[in-house]
């Protein structure tokens, strides 16, 4: 505890110095900024507000999930119909991250790297699926692809119809995760590669990739698990035909329509596991790679 005086005021500061804050009738906050800490009523309504917003729907899905048992529950989730939307869901959602990995690095590249007329706009426009309504997208595309596709190109009902709605969707996760890391990554050790006689791509390869592969991961990952849930690019593009381009978030929604609300909340929990097991080893690689940074330093 430390006692100064300044025009006869005492100050005390530390965790012990609220008893004599309240004596002399004001308070002092010092203690709060050297520990950063928010006390149990900040945690307790981080707890609160978590529960109500993320665990509570969540648990409320799961034990709608099993209101038929076990059994019901696995006959729901590998009912063939269930089973294919799953599969498609999958199947997709991997290409579209496959495809966002590739483009979404060569765009961020081009960001961080590249000058040209309107980059400031094209920047702006990555960001736009994350305000655009995602249904506004199934319209656009449906217009653009559709039957009447005045580019000639025809993608309704369709699993590439599928993957170019994912793939707008998805598109800023790759290309944010990547371009901070390429705006801080040390330009010297590519130019002393460079003047050692390594060509682009051997620099690209050996000393900027492994430098990118932790973000290009996480944004992948993050692309695939939004991929996996999503809804509104796909209901008008993507035909809804089963066993061909349904996907899973459709067949939930079917399930819905005709009364059949365990059937629709056991394929959600089976979505809601995939997307978390995507998540778990994402955080878990970041922090393999956090390690390995640090042991090198």
């Amino acid at each position: 505890m430390t006692k100064s005086s300044n025009a006869g005021t005492v100050r005390e500061d530390g965790p012990g110095a609220s008893d004599a804050a309240r004596a002399s009738g004001r308070w002092n906050w010092s203690w709060l900024r050297v520990t950063g800490s928010v006390g149990p009523l900040g945690i307790a309504t981080a707890v609160l507000w978590l529960s109500i917003i993320v665990l509570l729907p969540l648990a409320a899905l799961t034990v709608t999930s099993f209101e038929d048992g076990w059994s019901g529950f696995w006959d729901a989730v590998t009912a063939p119909a269930a089973l294919d939307s799953l599969r498609i869901t999958v199947l997709v959602s991997v290409v579209v991250a496959v495809i966002n990995v590739v483009m979404g690095t060569l765009i961020a590249w081009v960001l961080v790297r590249d000058r040209f007329p309107g980059k400031g706009v094209v920047n702006a426009l990555i960001d736009l699926p994350f305000a655009l309504p995602t249904i506004v997208a199934s319209i656009v595309l449906l217009s653009l692809y559709g039957p009447q596709s005045p580019v000639d190109i025809h993608l309704n009902a369709t699993q590439p119809g599928l993957v170019v709605a994912l793939a707008f969707v998805t598109l800023p996760f790759v290309v944010r995760s990547v371009q901070p890391v390429l705006i801080e990554a040390d330009r010297e050790v590519e130019q002393a590669a460079l003047s050692l006689g390594a060509n682009n791509w051997t620099t690209f390869r050996r000393i900027v990739l492994p430098a990118l592969t932790p973000a290009i991961i996480s944004g992948g990952g993050l692309a695939f698990a939004r991929a996996i849930g999503e809804y509104g690019s796909v209901v008008l593009i993507g035909g809804a035909i089963p066993r061909k381009t349904e996907m899973a978030s459709q067949y939930i929604q079917k399930q819905i329509e005709i009364d059949r609300p365990v059937n629709a909340a056991a394929v959600s929990v089976a979505l809601l596991a995939i997307s978390f097991a995507t998540l778990l080893v994402l955080r878990l690689l970041a922090e393999r790679s956090a390690r390995k940074e640090q042991a090198t330093r």
